[in-house]
């Protein structure tokens, strides 16, 4: 099939993109890692010692930054439907977090310890349609918002990825009723024209 004109110039904008240049220059797997470096040097979110889980991994970037960061003593586990190459300091189970296999699967890695951080740069394929975009980007969001309500510990953050767009607004209003601080974050890394957002729940409650 021909290329279409949209994904010609989306790969030209790409190939040609600053952030994508300096990933490859620095190894990691995608721009995205940028985002999530300038995000935790504003807010400390990583730390030695912590269990940190990483939703949506694939292909790897945020774990490339995070798992690192938690050593020594703490543990970041990867979960994605798509395969991801190894990575050191990273423990990956491929699987959709929504089956309780692969649930329980995770809760016996866990080994009873909690949960300090959840990560989720997800996002769905995009189709071009924003209102059909906006609704799967939405429903990927909820259930990361539904899995840190069920494994963060008390006190716990989380940060996500999610669309300025319809439901943004109710979805930011869920968050806060789960955590005590909620802010937006937009990374320098993230493309100007781009409706994308990081939403930044801080202190989960009890």
């Amino acid at each position: 099939m021909k290329p279409s004109k949209t994904s010609k110039s989306w790969m030209q904008e790409h190939v040609n993109d600053p952030w994508v240049q300096k990933a490859k220059a620095a190894g990691y797997r995608a721009r995205a890692a940028f985002k999530l470096l300038e995000v935790d040097k504003k807010d400390r979110l990583l730390k030695p010692g912590m269990v940190v889980v990483d939703l949506g991994s694939a292909p790897g970037s945020w774990s490339q930054i995070a798992g690192p960061k938690v050593k020594p003593g703490g543990e970041l586990f990867a979960l994605d439907i798509l395969p991801m190459e190894a990575l050191p300091d990273v423990t990956f189970l491929q699987g959709d977090f929504r089956e309780e296999s692969v649930l329980a699967e995770f809760e016996k890695l866990l080994a009873g310890r909690a949960v300090d951080l959840v990560l989720s740069d997800m996002a769905p394929n995009m189709s071009g349609n924003a209102v059909s975009d906006d609704g799967r980007m939405m429903y990927l969001a909820e259930l990361a918002l539904e899995f840190s309500r069920d494994h963060l510990r008390p006190g716990g953050n989380m940060l996500i990825k999610v669309f300025q767009g319809a439901g943004f607004t109710e979805y930011r209003a869920e968050m806060q009723k789960t955590f005590r601080s909620v802010v937006s974050r937009k990374p320098e890394a993230s493309r100007d024209r781009s409706a994308e957002v990081y939403l930044l729940g801080l202190d989960k409650k009890p």
